[in-house]
C-alpha cells in the first residue's frame, strides 16, 4: 500500500494526547486541572479529543478495508487480527507482570484469585466488567484501582467494524446512508431521548464521519476553503457549549483533511512501526505504575514526561513480538487470473490508497 498520507502521524498524536489527559487522572484523580478542559469550560479533555479522531481515521479506513477486501469474512479476520492480538497481550502484562509487582496480596494467593482470570478473558472478549485487580492499588486516589482505562472504547470500535461489514454486505456503504447514520450520530449527542442506543450511538457520529468522507473521497469534498470554515466551526463550538457535539462534523472533517492533503509533507511516523494502538494500550497501566514507583508523589507532567517514552517502547515490544506477526497472516485478495489480452476499457477514476493501521 501506499503510505502518501498523514494517518500514522495523527494516530500518534492522538495516542500522545490520550496519555498526556489519563496523566491527570492518574496523578490527581480527576481532570479538573486538564487544559482543554479549562478551555473548554469543561466541555472535553484532550484525550476525549484523541479518542474522536481515532474514531474519524478508523471510519475512513475501515471502511476502505471493507471494500478491498475478498470477502465479509475475509475483512473480519482483517480486522480481528488487528485489535485483539494487541489487547490479549496487554492483559496478559498487566494481569501477570504490572499488578503483581504492585499488589499486597502474597503472590500465590493473588495467582489463585478468578478475578485475575475474568479479567484477561472477559477484556479480550470486550466484556470491562472487571477492570480492577486484586490488592493492586496504584496510587491512594479515586482512579487508583483502575488497571486500564483506556480500554472502553475498544469494544464501541469492534461494533462498528461489525456496522461497517453489515452495510458492505447489504451494499449500503454508499454517500446517503453514510450521511444519514452522521445525523443519527449527530442527534445522539444531542438529544437525551437517543440515550437508549448507549455508547455506541454516541460514538456513532466521530466513525460515521469518517465513513462519509470517504464515500465522497473522489467529489472535491477536501478542500482548503472547507478546511478553514470546519476549522473556525471548530473555535466557534467552545463558546456555543458545542464542543463535542460538533466535533463530528468539524473535528472530523479536519483530521482527515491533515492526514490526506498532498500539500502536506508525509511525516514518517511509522518509521519504527506502527505504534498508535501499542500506545493507547499500555499508556495508562505504564504511567500506574510509574505512579506507584513514585509512592504517588509524581506531579502530572512528570508522569507523562516518565510514561509516554515507556509506553513508546512497550508499543514498539508490542508491534514488532505480537501486532506485526499477527497481522502477516491476514487473508490476502487473491491476484488477478490471466486472461487473453481485452479490449481497453474506458478510464476509471481510482483513489488513492489509504493505510492505516485500524484502531484505537
Amino acid at each position: 500500500m501506499k503510505r502518501d498520507n498523514n494517518f500514522d502521524a495523527l494516530r500518534l498524536v492522538a495516542a500522545a494526547t490520550v496519555v498526556f489527559s489519563h496523566s491527570f487522572f492518574i496523578a490527581e484523580g480527576s481532570e479538573a486541572h486538564e487544559p482543554l478542559i479549562l478551555l473548554t469550560g469543561r466541555q472535553s479533555i484532550l484525550g476525549l479529543a484523541g479518542v474522536f479522531v481515532f474514531f474519524a481515521i478508523s471510519g475512513f479506513l475501515v471502511t476502505e478495508s471493507f471494500e478491498n477486501s475478498a470477502s465479509p469474512f475475509a475483512y473480519l479476520a482483517k480486522r480481528a487480527l488487528r485489535i485483539f492480538p494487541g489487547l490479549f497481550a496487554v492483559l496478559l502484562v498487566s494481569a501477570f507482570a504490572i499488578a503483581p509487582a504492585v499488589t499486597t496480596l502474597p503472590l500465590a494467593d493473588y495467582l489463585r484469585r478468578p478475578q485475575l482470570y475474568g479479567y484477561v478473558v472477559g477484556n479480550t472478549l470486550l466484556n470491562l466488567t472487571i477492570h480492577e485487580l486484586p490488592g493492586t492499588l496504584f496510587v491512594d486516589n479515586p482512579v487508583g484501582l483502575e488497571i486500564n482505562g483506556s480500554l472502553w472504547t475498544l469494544r464501541y470500535e469492534f461494533m462498528m467494524y461489525l456496522m461497517v461489514m453489515l452495510l458492505g454486505m447489504l451494499r449500503l456503504l454508499r454517500p446517503g446512508v453514510m450521511a444519514a447514520l452522521l445525523v443519527l450520530g449527530l442527534a445522539c449527542l444531542r438529544w437525551h431521548a437517543l440515550s437508549f442506543l448507549g455508547t455506541w450511538g454516541w460514538l456513532l457520529g466521530f466513525f460515521a464521519i469518517g465513513m462519509l468522507l470517504y464515500t465522497l473521497r473522489d467529489r472535491g469534498i477536501f478542500d482548503g476553503r472547507i478546511a478553514l470554515a470546519a476549522l473556525a466551526g471548530l473555535v466557534l463550538s467552545v463558546p456555543l457549549r458545542q464542543f463535542i457535539e460538533l466535533f463530528p462534523l468539524f473535528g472530523g472533517y479536519l483530521a482527515i483533511y491533515l492526514a490526506v492533503d498532498r500539500r502536506l509533507p508525509v511525516l514518517p511516523a511509522a518509521r519504527f512501526g506502527d505504534l498508535s494502538y501499542g500506545i493507547y494500550l499500555y499508556g495508562w497501566p505504564v504511567a500506574a505504575l510509574v505512579m506507584h514507583w513514585s509512592g504517588g508523589k509524581a506531579s502530572w507532567w512528570q508522569l507523562f514526561l516518565i510514561s509516554l517514552p515507556l509506553a513508546a517502547l512497550a508499543a514498539f515490544l508490542s508491534w514488532h513480538l505480537v501486532e506485526a506477526p499477527m497481522l502477516r497472516l491476514k487473508p490476502r485478495r487473491p491476484p488477478a487470473a490471466l486472461s487473453a489480452p481485452a479490449a481497453p476499457a474506458p478510464a476509471l477514476r481510482r483513489p488513492d490508497r489509504l493505510p492505516r493501521r485500524e484502531s484505537r
